[in-house]
């Protein structure tokens, strides 16, 4: 049911296989159909005046054995069959022989329809028998002789054709009373005697070898134009995570060059900008402190000590707001490399940190193993377990390992949030709590830089109430994430 529900492959080069399958299945049947009905028709023209000539034979013979006298007849039979090499096998028997018709179809209604149209008009016989037998169950006397029991001069040059066997044709008339003319000649095509079956079992094997040696021959070929594409799509995800990765090669085919060049071109403009980003806040911090300093020094020298703290309060909070606006803009890029830690050890490190603070964590789950930059992943679970203590005073963490990703969940058992403000509070300096004041919940950006850590590696935060109340925090990474995550 899923495979109906999702008919095309998800990858390029699925798709390049299911259509190189579909062309080729469609544009051999097609071949097939037209073959068929081709050899159908020339078959069905070739069996028509076949037929027919041996229609005319049969009733020539016919008619030169009813214009012999009675006395006659068993003379020329026994003449006839010493002689030998005569197209038909014929004799007079004292009744109608049971024959084992055999054969079906098209083919074989026109041959009786021809050879009983031309008894009829040219000898006025419209009750013959005609029947097709095998040669090993064929009877030629009195229901009693097969036709391997007779001599071989009788019957091997009329009847029999070895190594093969082809069908006899057998027409059987009454003469008069008690007497029954006996014609049987070989048939020399088989097939049409058969129902016809458009795919027949050797076709079937040639169409599936066919069809085996392209998909075969196409799956290199596939592989070498989807491979640019792949390799495209890598440093895509790449660039989300690392700006200083290496251009990509420009070769190949023409478009293939000009993706290749388009998106270096874009890696470097990304990367400039970044770098300018970074420059400007620089710029800022380094204006700004000057004059919060200055302002801290004049506060200082205030003589009204309520004015005093409440310009150092300013001020400190001022000084808290660029430093965060630094942190969430230069203070994610950090220049470390990535190592493969174990999630359930550095959640039990911070555990221990937060306990000696007066924080309580609980850790529960399996071991996980994930590709990292350290100090980035490190600050982006303190950043929650921080949040959900603050808010719940206790946080609970269950790590959850599966076959393509590994999952970490955060729960606190504080108030929650408002379902329509879960995608507001990763906003950067937005805090549902009122108070501006940094003794109660700094300055609204540990989500933000929470989230973006997360993106940087590659994985998804989501938000959500939990059932019996508190919020929880669920951070998903791909398992392809356990490899080469870059975080410029």
């Amino acid at each position: 049911m899923r495979f109906l529900a999702r008919p095309m492959p998800r990858t390029l080069r699925g798709r390049f296989v299911l259509i190189m399958i579909v062309g080729v299945l469609s544009a051999q049947l097609a071949s097939y159909a037209l073959w068929s009905a081709q050899t159908r028709s020339s078959q069905h023209e070739q069996l028509d005046e076949l037929s027919n000539n041996l229609a005319y034979s049969i009733a020539s013979t016919v008619r030169f054995f009813r214009s012999l006298p009675y006395e006659y007849r068993h003379i020329v039979l026994n003449q006839l069959r010493d002689m030998g090499g005569t197209r038909f096998f014929v004799s007079v028997n004292e009744q109608r022989i049971d024959i084992e018709d055999i054969g079906d179809g098209a083919g074989k209604t026109l041959v009786v329809g021809n050879v009983r149209r031309v008894l009829a008009s040219e000898l006025g016989v419209r009750d013959a028998w005609i029947e097709f037998s095998r040669p090993e169950t064929l009877r030629v006397f009195n229901n009693e002789v097969l036709l391997s029991e007779l001599p071989p001069s009788w019957s091997h040059y009329s009847l029999l054709l070895e190594p093969v066997s082809p069908p006899i044709l057998v027409v059987q008339m009454s003469l008069e009373a008690d007497t029954w003319l006996y014609v049987a000649t070989l048939f020399p095509m088989i097939d049409p005697l058969e129902e016809q079956r458009w795919l027949s079992r050797d076709r079937l094997f040639v169409l599936l070898m066919v069809l085996a040696t392209v998909i075969a021959l196409s799956l290199g070929l596939i592989r070498g134009v989807t491979w640019p594409l792949a390799r495209l799509a890598r440093a895509a995800r790449q660039l989300g995570v690392d700006l200083d990765a290496p251009p990509l090669s420009e070769r190949g085919p023409r478009e293939v060059v000009a993706s290749a060049r388009a998106f270096n071109r874009m890696q470097e403009r990304i990367r400039s900008q970044v770098d300018e980003r970074e420059r400007l806040f620089s710029a800022i911090s380094h204006d700004l402190k000057t004059p919060i300093t200055r302002l801290r020094l004049r506060a200082e020298m205030l003589d009204d000590d309520r004015q005093r703290e409440r310009f150092c309060a300013s001020l400190d909070e001022l000084d808290l707001l660029v430093k965060g606006a630094l942190a969430s803009v230069k203070g994610l890029e950090l220049h470390e490399n990535t190592e493969t830690l174990d999630v359930r050890a550095m959640l039990a490190s911070l555990t221990q940190e937060l306990e000696v603070q007066g924080g309580s964590v609980a850790v529960r789950g399996d071991t996980a193993w994930l590709a990292v930059k350290p100090l980035a992943f490190k600050r982006c679970l303190a950043n929650l377990l921080e949040n959900a203590i603050f808010y719940g005073q206790h946080a609970d963490v269950r790590v959850r390992s599966h076959w393509d990703e590994i999952c970490i969940v955060v729960r606190d058992h504080g108030p929650g949030i408002p379902d329509d403000q879960l995608e507001r509070v990763f906003a950067p300096f937005v805090r549902l709590e009122g108070s501006r004041s940094r003794h109660t919940g700094g300055n609204g950006l540990g989500l933000s830089i929470a989230r973006h850590i997360v993106h940087a590696h590659g994985g998804t935060l989501s938000m959500g109430n939990h059932p019996e109340g508190g919020l929880r925090v669920t951070l998903r990474f791909p398992v392809e994430s356990r490899t080469a995550i870059g975080l410029s």
